[in-house]
């Protein structure tokens, strides 16, 4: 899945391909936030992590959980 996040007052944001599912990011990113965390931590697919500061989060962008698809289109 993949996760996108606007950071506050920079025009990039962070990508990043996720295996966790979407109910589990967001439920990380929620605590995060709401409980006064000063960083989200987040683990790609190939084990890079991503520490972020709450208070520079603008918005999380959750992708669906949808599979490559391999191959032509005819």
């Amino acid at each position: 899945m993949e996760v996108r996040i606007g950071i506050k007052d920079s025009p990039r944001e962070l990508t990043l391909e996720t295996d966790q599912a979407a109910a589990d990011v967001r439920k990380l990113v929620e605590e995060a936030i709401s409980g006064d965390a000063p960083l989200v931590a987040l683990t790609d697919a190939k084990g890079n992590q991503f520490l972020i500061a709450t208070r520079s989060i603008a918005y999380v962008e959750l992708g669906g959980e949808t599979t490559r698809k391999v191959g032509f289109i005819s």
